[in-house]
């Protein structure tokens, strides 16, 4: 039985599924950007320390879709979701322990705390995968007609979750330990498991149209979707990994936490609404014109925001940024569909996957690396002493960018965090405007430096755009429609 527009029930619930595995992964993403800063100032991670344990909750996401993505049709759709379910569960349990880790020992075991979160982490994210790698192609396939509309309303869930998650956060801090915060996003899993029980679900458009295995990996020749893992690479950094750090650094602009946690809230939240109209907006500007207006709009609104002082422009700087970043993830996930749905759940699940371990292997680690040199090198050239007194014990890096020593989380914290002035030492005292100012500094450069990913992604997106209109125009491919017109076996793009 279907409705006007032919779709069935079952596809409709799985779409809804969907939606609340992505809503977990959201709510988890939205709880752990308020509360990596208590990692910080209990364990004493620098901002690298800190970047990496949050990049860990990314790089399994991307390995687990990739892999997922070619089991998908073998094992099935059902059977992941499970998988999905179970890991997250373990994940929560895991992050859960580091508190009691941290105290085993010496009582200072910082190792321990860090390895909990980590592997935490690890399975929190390859749950996210194993849902991703099934409800991404799974939607393509329920929604055939219409791909890039739908795919958009699925993942509204994850906006929608850093506004749940981050809300919740922003309530319950101060009142509950960040415990009883994380494990918020075991109620969406638990909804998504329940949806998800007597469904149907359908395998891919190209398995069912018989495509082979080495057909489908074929399409990986094809130079317009190495083209478009490039930018999604690049779209993984300046989204999830900006999103990692964001309510931090415009808090510090707004000399809020709390005013840069509901400026978070606020961005996500636009951009839930915006993902639902996401259909007309391409009817008349096409996948890849929204795409390239998208990546202007967030180089704009970085620059925007790093150079923002007080509430009102932070605003709406961070208004243009939402803007832009609102229909990056989910439209290449529809162009790619659209392009290549021979692919199957691989060549979607190779986009989605790629993103992710770019957002954790180079974006949450790459602007945490930022802050840590912008601001130790402002310290350390205005107030040598003093960033002596804060630096970290050990030094970190990034990939072939030089060796810097960040500052301390913990000996920051005690400073930063301290409401009553009159707690705080002489020294103290003369010092926190100092630091004040070089983690300033450090947000805004990070800011500043990462608007030029979503300048390059414009200059590609360009090159797409003018490809396409000297090939004869964009448009959605059918794996029927390749096979009335001879079923070849290679890439469809050349």
């Amino acid at each position: 039985m279907t409705d006007e527009n032919g779709i069935t029930p079952n596809a409709k619930r799985l779409l809804w599924a969907g939606f609340m595995a992505i809503l977990a992964a959201g709510v988890g993403f939205g709880v752990r950007t308020s509360i990596i800063a208590d990692w910080a100032r209990e364990y004493g991670f620098n901002q690298t320390q800190t970047g990496e344990v949050s990049g860990f909750g990314l790089v399994g996401f991307g390995v687990v879709i990739l892999i997922g993505a070619v089991l998908a049709d073998a094992v099935g759709y059902g059977k992941l979701m499970v998988g999905a379910f179970l890991c997250h569960f373990a994940g929560a349990a895991l992050c859960l322990a580091a508190t009691p880790a941290f105290h085993s020992g010496d009582g200072h075991n910082q190792a321990a705390a860090y390895m909990c979160l980590k592997w935490g982490q690890i399975l929190f994210s390859v749950g996210n995968g194993l849902a991703e790698a099934v409800v991404n192609p799974l939607v393509a396939t329920c929604f055939p007609k219409n791909r890039t509309h739908y795919l958009n309303i699925l993942h509204a869930g994850w906006p929608a979750g850093l506004v749940l998650g981050s809300l919740a956060s922003t309530f319950m801090t101060g009142h509950t330990p960040w415990e009883a915060q994380w494990a918020l996003f075991l109620i969406p899993t638990v909804g998504y498991g329940v949806m998800c029980l007597g469904q149907h679900f359908p395998k891919s458009e190209a398995s069912q149209k018989g495509v082979s295995f080495g057909s489908m990996l074929a399409e990986f020749a094809a130079p317009v979707l190495i083209l478009l893992l490039v930018i999604h690479a690049l779209v993984g950094y300046v989204e999830l990994g900006t999103d990692s750090w964001i309510g931090q650094i415009t808090g510090k602009i707004m000399e809020s936490p709390q005013k840069g946690l509901l400026l978070f809230v606020y961005t996500s939240a636009l951009m839930f609404m915006l993902r639902f109209v996401a259909g007309p907006i391409v009817h008349r500007i096409s996948p890849l014109g929204l795409l390239f207006i998208s990546a202007i709009l967030g180089c704009t609104g970085l620059n925007l925001l790093s150079s923002a002082s007080g509430v009102t422009m932070c605003i709406l700087a961070a208004t243009v940024y939402a803007l832009g970043k609102t229909f990056l993830w989910p439209t290449m996930l529809g162009v790619v569909s659209d392009r290549f749905p021979k692919g199957g759940a691989i060549t979607i699940g190779a986009v989605g996957g790629i993103g992710m371990l770019s957002a954790g292997l180079l974006g949450g680690p790459g602007i945490g690396y930022k802050q840590d040199r912008f601001a130790s090198e402002f310290l350390q050239a205005k107030a040598p002493a003093v960033y002596e007194n804060y630096k970290s014990e050990k030094p970190s890096s990034f990939l072939f960018f030089k060796e810097i020593t960040g500052l301390d989380g913990t000996k920051k914290g005690v400073v930063l965090d301290e409401k009553d002035e009159s707690k705080l030492t002489a020294e103290q005292k003369t010092d926190k405007p100092l630091i004040v100012e070089a983690n300033l500094h450090g947000g805004r450069m990070a800011l500043k430096y990462t608007s030029i990913i979503p300048a390059i992604m414009a200059v590609l997106y360009l090159i797409l755009i003018l490809y396409f209109k000297a090939t004869g125009g964009y448009k959605s491919i059918h794996v029927e429609e390749e096979a009335m017109t001879g079923g070849i076996n290679g890439p469809a793009e050349g």
